[in-house]
């Protein structure tokens, strides 16, 4: 599959998933491009320490905060960068997965969870040279692009139980 047939079957997972798919997606996603490997190789002397602080907790807090608190904490980190050029790639990163994860949550829009699950495909892709040709050819890049198609297509956790619930039309009401 090349580049741009990724991209495009990606926008159409994330079109028709459901609500509930779409936002454990989006919960997972953002977790993955925050963990602690995508930061660790960033000198001390790129940020301030009350951006440090900041990226911190947005990173501890990414899954219970609202949209407000996280753009305050984007701001704090944005103010705190001390670097001109050549900012470490975890923090470029980190601070775009927040963003987008902060439009995410301010209304909602699947535009956000298609950029996430792009710069998550990016961050793969920058761990294993992905041939543009043929990107899923790696089996990184594959379980990448499985765990987005999983994530995006499973079915809500209780359809069975609703299922099995709801009174069957065959039998008579009682009175």
């Amino acid at each position: 599959m090349k580049y741009p047939e990724l991209e495009a079957a990606v926008l159409q997972l994330v079109i028709a998933a459901g609500d509930e798919s779409a936002e454990a997606f989006g919960a997972a996603t953002i977790t993955r491009l925050l963990r602690d490997e995508v930061v660790e190789d960033a000198g001390q002397d790129e940020l301030t320490e009350d951006a440090w602080d900041a990226l911190t907790r947005a990173r501890e807090s990414i899954l219970t905060i609202d949209a407000g608190e996280l753009e305050t904490l984007i701001a704090r980190i944005d103010a705190g960068i001390l670097v001109d050029d050549d900012l470490d790639r975890g923090i470029v990163a980190a601070m775009t997965a927040l963003m987008h994860w902060s439009s995410y949550l301010r209304g909602r829009q699947r535009g956000e969870l298609y950029e996430l699950a792009i710069r998550s495909i990016e961050d793969v892709d920058f761990q294993v040279n992905a041939d543009l040709d043929d990107v899923l050819a790696t089996p990184e890049m594959s379980a990448e692009y499985e765990r987005i198609q999983r994530l995006l297509t499973s079915q809500p956790r209780n359809s069975v139980t609703e299922t099995r619930a709801r009174p069957r039309s065959d039998r008579p009401c009682a009175h």
